[in-house]
């Protein structure tokens, strides 16, 4: 598998560091999509690990940091921004959520993660997402992403 993007690519690329990048690489993206590897799912020092094991749930932060990687990468490729670290950015909500499974740590096989932006501008933008091992679909939903949250202040101060 020929990775596009590196785990230290990505890290530099998101807010996330140490063992709190959960992601391993990028397999594959376009201004409109990204899929992205995981093995930390399998680490017992997993940083999202709760009671010995990681709930399923927990897909939602790995799809939320594809698509922080998504960002970063289309802003390495843009213009002005080109090379520029990305804000930090922030869930603003997640609809439509399915869990097929209980658990992510008792998948044997790396996680893929796909993330496709359906819409947005420069600083809220919806995703649709969906984490899979090897042979079947363990979660899915959509997600608007807050890019910048300093952006949605207003610039003058209010009466």
């Amino acid at each position: 598998m020929r990775l596009t993007a590196t785990r230290d690519e990505i890290a530099a690329r998101i807010p996330h560091a140490g063992t709190m990048c959960l992601l391993d690489g990028v397999t594959d993206w376009s201004p409109d999509h990204i899929v992205c590897v995981a093995s930390s799912h399998r680490d017992p020092a997993n940083p999202l690990r709760s009671g010995g094991r990681l709930g399923v749930l927990c897909g939602i932060e790995y799809a939320a940091q594809a698509m922080a990687t998504h960002g970063g990468l289309r802003m390495g490729t843009e213009g002005e921004q080109a090379g520029r670290r990305p804000q930090a950015g922030f869930l603003a909500s997640v609809r439509g959520v399915t869990a097929h499974v209980a658990r992510l740590d008792d998948c044997a096989s790396d996680l893929c993660i796909e993330a496709r932006r359906m819409s947005g501008d420069d600083n809220l933008v919806m995703y649709e997402f969906s984490v899979r091992d090897a042979d079947r679909l363990l979660i899915e939903g959509r997600a608007a992403v807050v890019m910048d949250a300093s952006a949605l202040l207003p610039t003058e101060p209010m009466a």
